[in-house]
């Protein structure tokens, strides 16, 4: 229907959008930071919670009233025997990452991970430098599926793929 509308043919999202497989935490927690932290790289919001259309004002608003997201994956808090689905931080440990990486980010501001972020970062086994990379370039970083050496050949093998795609940079930017 657009097509008919401008009068040209072809895919109506020309490729902008993309499916990647994120396979552990790690790249859970990266692909969420970097695009919880899109519209402060684009200039469009100052801090998180001013970031309208996003998972993580989503989250600090439930958070100030003491809810969960029904749409989002729960935080689950650190691992434990009766483990249920959801990631293995605290929403506040991940507003707090999120806010120190959106404060460094910044051209006006000047941050610093925090001992919380610093924290988070060393249980996913990622260098804080690597941490502002992967929050800041994630699309460019990576183009297939995104995860630990482990999980990326496991995930091969269960495809029958002979080749682990993209497997250098996970390497690079996903292990300390």
């Amino acid at each position: 229907m657009a097509n008919k509308e401008d009068k040209c043919t072809g895919r109506f999202w020309e490729g902008r959008f993309k499916s990647q497989a994120l396979l552990d935490e790690a790249a859970v927690l990266s692909c969420m930071a970097y695009v919880d932290l899109n519209p402060i790289r684009a200039k469009m919001a100052v801090t998180p919670e001013t970031s309208d259309y996003t998972s993580i004002q989503r989250r600090i608003t439930s958070a100030i009233k003491g809810e969960q997201p029904t749409a989002l994956l729960a935080f689950v808090g650190n691992e434990r025997q009766d483990m249920p689905n959801g990631l293995m931080f605290s929403v506040k440990d991940y507003i707090v990452l999120v806010e120190d990486t959106g404060r460094i980010i910044r051209e006006d501001k000047h941050g610093a991970i925090s001992s919380t972020s610093q924290d988070i970062l060393n249980r996913l086994n990622i260098p804080a430098d690597n941490w502002l990379k992967i929050a800041t370039e994630f699309g460019s970083l990576f183009k297939g599926a995104v995860g630990s050496l482990p999980a990326l050949t496991e995930y091969c093998e269960h495809l029958e793929r002979k080749r682990r795609q993209g497997a250098s940079n996970c390497q690079r930017w996903l292990c300390a």
